[in-house]
């Protein structure tokens, strides 16, 4: 009889296609992985994976035996996630991952209200501006905007994300207010480049009526981080072009001030994506219950919209 290492090693190898990336989901070494997968193939005396240096690919073999298995493995890994607790209570590594901005403004706060009702959880949370791949890095949950949907991850939308533009009352000091995007062209602009094309975002606002305009400030000052460009802004060192969540505290207290009011740019929705999995682990169903239903209750979805 197989022991389940053996078998999650195999199946979990197969969805990433590298003995090093099921090792770091499964926090094993690769050399473990390898092992384990090398075992089961002894012990039913079938080669299941072509190896090589580059690529690790499932023979004809392979895939049969994993088709087989289906959504048995998972199935037996919730069976015991379950009964993780005397009370049948939902426990373990909750591993997250979400934007700074975004993560510990707004999800944060809610930990000890959660961890006062889920106390077994333990939660793993990684505050980085990247999009995770959530299988082969063994993450539960990401959260964020502009996720590419993998095979086998689904999302589950929290709320629009709206861009507007912002300034410190400082900065705009004897300076004509705009009245639409056009206008904010003869403004000192704190701008982003992303660290993943190289290149500066621009954006096309729009207003409730729908009519687009672009948005084009002076490229003052360049960085790569959504929070720099906040603090810059807080500096009076100019305008940016900010997600609602990441300035609404700010714009609250009167640190800045929201330009052309009328107009905000669309940058997609803030999702919580997750693996698709016919039993979800409990862990991982009551945290994507809990972060929905505190947007629902709070509204944070109207709050974060830009119209």
């Amino acid at each position: 009889m197989e022991t389940l290492a053996n078998l999650e090693c195999f199946v979990r190898s197969a969805e990433t296609g590298s003995f090093s990336a099921t090792a770091r989901y499964l926090a094993l070494t690769p050399a473990a992985v390898s092992r384990n997968v090398a075992m089961l193939e002894r012990n039913i005396g079938v080669r299941l994976f072509h190896r090589s240096t580059r690529k690790l690919t499932l023979t004809e073999a392979g895939e049969h035996f994993l088709a087989s298995i289906g959504g048995n493995l998972d199935a037996l890994q919730n069976a015991i996630s379950s009964i993780a607790s005397d009370h049948g209570e939902p426990a373990g590594a909750l591993k997250v991952s979400m934007s700074p901005t975004f993560g510990i403004s707004h999800v944060l706060p809610f930990l000890p209200k959660f961890l006062a009702k889920y106390p077994l959880i333990r939660p793993e949370w990684h505050f980085e501006n990247r999009q995770v791949d959530l299988i082969a890095e063994g993450f539960d949950v990401a959260i964020g905007g502009g996720f590419e949907l993998a095979q086998g991850v689904i999302s589950r939308p929290l709320s629009p994300a709206h861009v507007i533009a912002v300034a410190s009352p400082k900065y705009m000091r004897g300076k004509t207010v705009p009245t639409d995007p056009r206008a904010l062209e003869d403004l000192n602009g704190i701008v982003m480049r992303s660290s993943r094309t190289g290149r500066v975002r621009h954006w096309t606002m729009r207003d409730k009526e729908g009519v687009e305009m672009p948005a084009q400030v002076k490229e003052s000052i360049i960085v790569n981080d959504p929070a720099a460009m906040r603090e810059a802004a807080l500096l009076g060192l100019g305008v940016c072009f900010l997600a609602v969540p990441d300035v609404l505290s700010w714009l609250e207290c009167g640190d800045l001030v929201r330009l052309v009011p009328n107009w905000y740019a669309d940058a997609g929705t803030i999702s919580m994506y997750f693996a698709t999995r016919s039993l979800m682990p409990a862990k991982t169903r009551v945290f994507i219950d809990f972060i929905s239903e505190v947007f629902e209750k709070q509204q944070l979805a109207l709050k974060f919209s830009g119209r």
